[in-house]
């Protein structure tokens, strides 16, 4: 069994309404174009910090604004949006009722790029009324600072759905609970179901439930979590396959005021 999750901590159930998603069963579709990430494959490290690193961030609970040090529980990372406002990580870090707040490039205790307090939440049906791990993919909206959003200060990704397991390899760059750096590791995933997709990594621990896929081109692809939260050891983690419904979330939480 997991260690109780990736997240390192369990939280209770939403009590914000659920995005309803009336939408076909999710499926691989075609090939995405894309170059396979750096290697070595299959070895985790401390991630470098300055460029793309920095649109991963480490999720707290807003009580631990003023202090970081040892209180972030998951990982999320700035994805493009029309706001330029918008976040992706695991549904079942967004899972409760607490408020929340995503820190991008944290690294031992501080915030080089702020603090960024998560303004709405937007999780698939599927998970906020069954947890299904086949919804395991959710968004967060970040309020501005000073006139800007986050994605102006870091960057974003872009979040693709309709890619095939296993296309080109991946970079997965995450927050374990037991560190304050972030570590990556770089891998070819392959199918577990036809809903959910694994990768090899050691040591990719509690804390890094969350964390992006992101190919050669600079595109999330997945995200950690999905099959047993992410997975029941620390060397094999899950994503859920970003099909259909993972757009439909997307395009919803982009369409928002």
């Amino acid at each position: 069994m997991k260690r109780t999750s990736r997240i390192g901590r369990r939280v209770s159930r939403p009590l914000f309404a659920a995005v309803v998603l009336l939408v076909p069963a999710v499926t691989s579709a075609s090939l995405a174009a894309a170059d396979d990430g750096p290697g070595p494959f299959g070895v985790t490290a401390v991630a470098a910090a300055g460029g793309p690193t920095e649109r991963v961030g480490a999720l707290f609970g807003a009580d631990r604004a003023g202090k970081l040090a040892g209180g972030h529980f998951c990982t999320a990372s700035v994805v493009h949006s029309p706001g330029r406002d918008l976040v992706v990580t695991a549904a079942h870090c967004l899972d409760g009722d607490g408020d929340l707040i995503f820190v991008p490039g944290y690294r031992d205790g501080k915030a080089p790029y702020g603090v960024w307090s998560v303004h709405k939440r937007f999780l698939p049906d599927g998970w906020a009324k069954g947890q299904d791990e086949d919804s395991d993919v959710a968004f967060a909206v970040v309020e501005s600072r000073d006139g800007k959003g986050v994605e102006d200060v870091v960057g974003g990704n872009r979040f693709v759905a309709g890619t095939a397991t296993g296309a080109t390899a991946v970079t997965v760059t995450g927050y374990p609970n037991s560190r304050e750096v972030p570590v990556s590791c770089t891998n070819k995933p392959t199918a577990h179901s036809p809903t959910q997709q694994r990768i090899e990594c050691p040591a990719l621990s509690g804390g890094t439930s969350g964390s992006p896929w992101v190919n050669g081109d600079g595109q999330v692809v997945g995200v950690l979590g999905g099959h047993e939260e992410g997975g029941s050891t620390d060397d094999v983690s899950y994503s859920v396959v970003l099909g259909t419904e993972a757009a439909e979330l997307y395009r919803d939480a982009t369409a928002d005021p």
